[in-house]
């Protein structure tokens, strides 16, 4: 039986500093949520979520296997931007600038052209760093602890010269936390639930599993999932997607898990900064494009512009996707925010439903 939980609401806190907006008209988005709801009942997706949010005024639901919108989904790279937004903390506490060398943190990052990497460049995927390691599956059957593969990526050949070319890079986002933990002490997850989860009352949040009841985090659909997460082969259900192993884990780059609403409350922490996270300033930085014309845009941890396919394809538009099947996004021009939670593997459709929904309410916005 399907189950399905939509709500319509203003004024209850959800979001940080926004507007009041006239009504949000629920039909407005029934198309979206069609989508999501058909695919759910066809069983081509086992759960799912939406939220849209403009102002104050929020229409949220839940579908399938999701019972309610605080349904918790693996986020994928949605990651990237929460666990920069940690270590941007530190920034914003003077620990470093952003054209520092990695290497000031990690001495032993050396050679091959490592100590020209820039803490920017983690954060904007041009650092030569690969996506993967060449030996992430192997890593990820034996169990290895996050170390591990922190020791694989200080030592991985660079792709090319740092600063030259885009290449979306994990291992960047890897790097970046390994700073942080040098610089705090305490490993990332911990530093993430401390400095934006808790910040951001984000309950239904962490990386990795945290403070999270396991049987409350929705299943992925490991089948055609990315490679590097074993693509669903019986032989990677110790370490795939849906593992005590994996789920435990917390990497950096891809580990957290958290609700639409949880993303939402992320999301507006940007949309309209208030300095409860971050400075306002750095809020703001984090959002623009940090990378050289003619190279794709990045923002730090985020992605920006037309390529997250936001309301009239606007360059302002922020957020992240993830290969999980989920995608966010926020709109500075239309003060909205739309984040869409799945468990279908974003290669195992085309169009994928996440797609499809994001795109009409883009659509609806203008």
């Amino acid at each position: 039986m399907i189950r399905r939980r939509s709500i319509l609401q203003a004024g209850i806190g959800f979001a940080i500093g926004g507007p009041v907006s006239a009504s949000l008209d629920k039909g407005r988005w029934d198309s979206a949520a069609g989508v999501l709801k058909n695919a759910a009942e066809s069983g081509q997706l086992h759960a799912a979520a939406i939220h849209v949010q403009q102002g104050d005024r929020i229409f949220a639901q839940s579908f399938g296997a999701a019972q309610n919108t605080d349904a918790i989904f693996l986020l994928a790279s949605i990651s990237k931007p929460i666990t920069i937004s940690a270590v941007m903390t530190l920034y914003d506490r003077g620990e470093f600038h952003l054209d520092d060398a990695v290497q000031k943190f990690l001495p032993e990052f050396t050679g091959d052209g490592r100590e020209d990497i820039t803490m920017r460049q983690l954060f904007t995927h041009n650092s030569g760093l690969p996506d993967q390691l060449p030996q992430n599956a192997e890593l990820r059957a034996s169990h290895a602890r996050l170390s591990a593969f922190v020791n694989g990526a200080i030592r991985t050949p660079l792709l090319f010269k740092p600063g030259t070319k885009y290449s979306y890079s994990s291992m960047g986002i890897l790097l970046a936390s390994e700073v942080s933990r040098r610089i705090t002490g305490k490993s990332i997850a911990a530093f993430v639930d401390e400095v934006v989860c808790q910040r951001l009352q984000m309950k239904h949040s962490a990386l990795g599993v945290g403070r999270l009841n396991p049987r409350s985090v929705m299943q992925c659909q490991v089948a055609n999932a990315a490679p590097e997460s074993g693509s669903g082969a019986p032989d990677t259900k110790s370490w795939d997607w849906n593992s005590d192993y994996w789920r435990k884990l917390g990497v950096p780059w891809g580990g957290a898990h958290g609700s639409v609403g949880d993303v939402s409350r992320f999301l507006s922490a940007f949309l309209h900064p208030d300095g409860t996270m971050l400075k306002r300033r750095t809020a703001r930085m984090m959002v623009r494009n940090h990378n050289p014309p003619g190279m794709r845009s990045r923002g730090l941890g985020f992605d920006v512009g037309r390529n997250l396919g936001g309301p009239g394809n606007r360059a302002d538009v922020f957020g992240h996707t993830g290969s999980t099947g989920t995608i966010c996004w926020a709109d500075p021009t239309s003060d909205t925010i739309c984040v869409i939670l799945t468990t279908l593997p974003s290669g195992a459709a085309n169009p994928h439903p996440r797609n499809i929904a994001a795109r009409h309410v883009a659509e609806a916005v203008g």
